[in-house]
């Protein structure tokens, strides 16, 4: 949707720079790049990822060129600013993707701050799944008037998905459980949610010498340097790899066959970003592992959300791609 609108409204006749989309994480941001470059391959759009932990003198020389459209992270976006590379007079549009993440994280002052440097008759277009109310107040300081479309949150839950949780009467038992699970399963590629770094290095130290290892594990998160974690995700992506333990530096942006949460999310927004990298429309599956003292925790996220997450049946066959044929676990309730 970002793409073909973007695509759709500069002007390919001057090389400026029309359109301005933010994004959280730089995977993101050049994802999103990649799509507005293959759509606009056609029409001659031309787009770049301004994102740290990559050349400088690279975006320079690419601003400096000419391009339609810059996505990008806060801190490098408001570098390329101040230093008078990217120049803003053209800007008709800024675009902040996953707009509570990035307004409800350390970004609010690196936005505003790329706010001040844009011309006053700028559109503003904030685009996520989730925006909860403390959010929208504080879209007052930058937006006039503006229109709200806003998907009820019974219509939120994504189609296709199939839900399921396998609860764990101890937290030091789910190893034992997802070791359980990946006996029984045959699939294509898994993301592995863990709320702390801490928890999924001790997944990866353990899961050398179980089964899981076959399936040849990666791993990501925020402090690695941009050129292992562009290898990591050209792995991930490319198939090389088929299982990414990780914390919630890739609940967005991504979508895979199946989603294990091995904790559940810390609040109820993150949950259906989660869930969403498992597809949608096309019957894929999430499974939860909660301990016993977080199945009200699943409830609460069950009712807010409007939907249903079953406990995984003993025997049944979700999808061609993903088969469970054999008891989960001993240690399961």
């Amino acid at each position: 949707m970002i793409a073909l609108s973007v695509c759709q409204m500069v002007d390919t006749t001057t090389r400026e720079v029309q359109a301005l989309i933010l994004s959280p994480t730089r995977e993101l941001a050049a994802q999103t790049e990649k799509v507005i470059l293959a759509i606009g391959e056609y029409i001659n759009v031309q787009a770049h990822a301004c994102i740290g932990g990559k050349s400088i003198g690279e975006d320079i020389r690419k601003l400096e060129y000419g391009v339609h459209v810059v996505s990008g992270t806060p801190g490098r976006v408001c570098d390329m600013i101040k230093r008078r590379t990217l120049r803003t007079r053209a800007i008709k549009i800024l675009i902040l993707d996953e707009a509570d993440e990035m307004l409800s994280r350390g970004f609010k002052d690196q936005i505003y701050d790329v706010y001040r440097y844009l011309p006053p008759e700028l559109q503003v277009a904030l685009i996520s799944a989730t925006l909860p109310h403390e959010i929208l107040e504080m879209t007052n300081k930058f937006m006039t008037d503006p229109i709200r479309i806003l998907v009820k949150r019974d219509e939120l839950t994504l189609e296709g998905i199939k839900q399921f949780f396998v609860a764990v009467e101890r937290e030091e038992w789910k190893f034992d459980t997802l070791c359980d699970l990946y006996d029984t399963l045959v699939i294509t590629q898994a993301v592995i949610f863990c709320n702390t770094k801490r928890k999924k290095y001790a997944i990866i130290v353990v899961s050398h010498g179980s089964g899981i290892l076959n399936y040849h594990l990666s791993s990501i998160h925020g402090d690695m340097p941009q050129k292992e974690r562009d290898a990591i995700m050209a792995e991930f992506r490319s198939g090389a790899t088929r299982v990414s333990i990780t914390t919630d530096v890739w609940a967005r942006g991504i979508v895979v066959s199946l989603v294990i949460n091995y904790d559940l999310p810390n609040n109820r927004e993150l949950y259906i970003h989660r869930i969403g990298r498992s597809g949608r429309f096309g019957r894929k599956v999430t499974i939860h592992f909660p301990s016993w003292d977080d199945i009200h925790i699943l409830r609460d996220i069950e009712q807010y959300h409007s939907t249903q997450i079953d406990e995984m049946p003993m025997n049944i066959v979700l999808v061609s791609s993903l088969k469970i044929t054999k008891n989960v676990s001993k240690k399961v309730i």
